[in-house]
C-alpha cells in the first residue's frame, strides 16, 4: 500500500474528502500487513477515535479497494473477508490454528490455466494459499 501521505493525495485527487475518520483509517492501513477484517479495521479505529461508525469504516475500506489500494482475500475458515494492503503479485500462508495470513513472495513459474481449464472464465488475479501451523502454535499444541 502506498503511505499515508500518497494515501491522502489520491483521495484528494479523486475528490474525497478527507475527514478526521478516514485520516485515521487511512493511517492504519498505510502501516498495517496483518490482513484485517472490517471490523478488525473499525475495532482499531474505534480504539482511537470512539466516534467513528462502522459504516464510515466500511464506506472507506470500499473506496480504497475501489482506488485499487486493498485487495479482498477471502478468508475461508471464517466465510468472510480480509484485506490485502500489499497489491503486488504475491501468495500467502496461513496458519488453521490462530487464523494468521502472512504474505509470501515467491513465483511458482507458470501457473496458469488452459483455456479448456478456466471453463470460460476471465481470469484476473492468482493466488496460491499454503495452510498450515505457524511456529506459535505449534509450541503451544506441540505438535
Amino acid at each position: 500500500m502506498k503511505s499515508f501521505e500518497m494515501l491522502l493525495e489520491q483521495f484528494r485527487q479523486n475528490g474525497l474528502r478527507i475527514t478526521p475518520q478516514r485520516r485515521v483509517i487511512l493511517k492504519l492501513l498505510a502501516n498495517d500487513g496483518s490482513h484485517p477484517t472490517a471490523e478488525q479495521v473499525y475495532q482499531r479505529t474505534l480504539a482511537i477515535m470512539p466516534e467513528v461508525s462502522r459504516t464510515t469504516v466500511y464506506n472507506t475500506i470500499r473506496k480504497l479497494i475501489d482506488l485499487g489500494e486493498l485487495t479482498p482475500v477471502h478468508d475461508l475458515s471464517e466465510g468472510s473477508q480480509r484485506y490485502d494492503t500489499n497489491n503486488e503479485m504475491h501468495h500467502h500462508l496461513y496458519c488453521v490454528e490462530c487464523r494468521t495470513l502472512i504474505d509470501i513472495d515467491h513465483e511458482f513459474g507458470e501457473l496458469n490455466l488452459t483455456p479448456g481449464e478456466t471453463s470460460g472464465y476471465q481470469i484476473l488475479r492468482r493466488q496460491v494459499t499454503f495452510y498450515g501451523i505457524c511456529p506459535e502454535c505449534q509450541a503451544k499444541e506441540k505438535y
